[in-house]
């Protein structure tokens, strides 16, 4: 059964949904986010996707989703932060390897984003390095090297 996975509680067989996160994020120009997010390595869902929301898969279990301040202000009443000014969260994203962290940077700082908005960080044994999107969301892309 493709997306579902069997668990075992108490002695008992339950079936459930593949643990997923999906990432809702406030963006001030659809268009100009989905391009930058293509750029890092994310592939648009066309079936989620439409003049308010970009569905941008990250991974398998990963996806996120861009949505219109218009839109994103329909799921709640608080006010959207300005994430250049205020930080709610970091979203660390594992590399193959330490180019594969370089390349992401560097197609972020292409793409419209800020790239090392602070030193690389180079523990031997794990390496990463920042970039903001275009609206100021916190990304470190992270290798870690096998069985650390």
């Amino acid at each position: 059964m493709a997306g579902f996975s069997a668990r075992h509680s108490a002695g008992s067989k339950v079936l459930g949904m593949s643990k997923m996160i999906f990432v809702n994020l406030p963006v001030k120009d659809l268009d100009a986010s989905t391009r930058f997010y293509e750029a890092i390595g994310c592939e648009k869902n066309l079936q989620f996707s439409d003049d308010k929301t970009s569905s941008m898969v990250w991974s398998d279990t990963i996806t996120f989703h861009l949505m219109t301040h218009g839109f994103y202000s329909t799921f709640t009443s608080k006010p959207i932060a300005d994430a250049h000014q205020t930080s709610a969260m970091l979203i660390a994203l594992s590399q193959d390897s330490r180019e594969a962290v370089d390349a992401m940077v560097e197609a972020a700082g292409k793409a419209g984003g800020k790239a090392d908005i602070r030193e690389p960080q180079d523990m031997g044994f794990m390496y990463l390095r920042t970039f903001e999107d275009p609206d100021g969301v916190v990304f470190e892309p992270v290798w870690m090297k096998s069985g650390s």
